[in-house]
């Protein structure tokens, strides 16, 4: 096991040792335990009483969140010429089609999310090996693949993401920087959670949400008090 650096130390003798706190006390309690020297990301992991492996329990969505990611999203929009206009006037950082197309096929994904519309679906299939690995891929349940790429482009911007549950039953997302309030903070992780509480599946019995941590990038894990969010 690695030693535990002097930063480290003093952020664990912040966190008092087997407590659950509220939501607002986390988000607080996150910005104490920080120590990065640059504006870290802020993590929420949530642990569900699901089995992945099964299709009727996969918990897979998207939120909005109130005060966004806190991070510049590079947009692609690949789409018939009609539609550039409007992908353009709606910050997309990137538009057009066989160019980035050929791009991506050189190894090019030096972008964070593609929209695209369901007739060039055809054309990106190709690039699913290059694309899936880094979560490129678009896909209608992300909102992702749709006739509306304008109205897309802006929900991505405004701090619209895509989360999926993993194998072990974990949803992991980054959902703000360190730089926002604690109340931004708590307003985000609330709004993740209660999409998460919505997409229960009817399969899953049980706890539903068993456990919840916010971290920073480098800081240890705060517990969430989880009694009564899923009830």
């Amino acid at each position: 096991m690695s030693k535990l650096t002097k930063n480290q130390k003093l952020a664990l003798e912040k966190i008092e040792a087997g407590k659950s706190y509220s939501l607002a006390e986390a988000a607080e309690k996150v910005k104490e335990v920080n120590y990065a020297k640059f504006d870290a990301s802020l993590d929420i992991d949530v642990r569900l009483g699901v089995d992945p492996r099964k299709a009727n329990q996969m918990v897979r969505g998207v939120v909005t969140l109130p005060h966004g990611t806190g991070k510049q999203v590079r947009v692609l929009v690949l789409c018939s010429a009609d539609a550039e206009a409007g992908a353009k006037a709606a910050g997309a950082d990137y538009v057009g089609l066989d160019e980035y197309i050929e791009k991506i096929k050189g190894g090019w994904t030096d972008i964070d999310v593609i929209i695209t519309q369901p007739a060039i679906m055809g054309k990106i299939g190709a690039l699913g090996r290059i694309l899936g690995p880094r979560g490129l891929m678009p896909n209608p349940k992300s909102g992702t693949v749709t006739m509306d790429v304008a109205k897309a482009v802006e929900e991505v911007k405004k701090g619209k993401i895509d989360f999926k549950v993993d194998k072990n039953g974990i949803v992991h997302s980054s959902i703000g920087k360190m730089s926002f309030t604690a109340e931004q903070m708590k307003d985000n992780a609330k709004e993740f959670i209660n999409t998460l509480i919505k997409l229960k599946p009817a399969a899953a019995k049980g706890t539903y949400i068993k456990s919840i941590y916010l971290s920073s990038t480098m800081s240890p894990g705060i517990k969430v008090d989880t009694k009564g969010l899923d009830d």
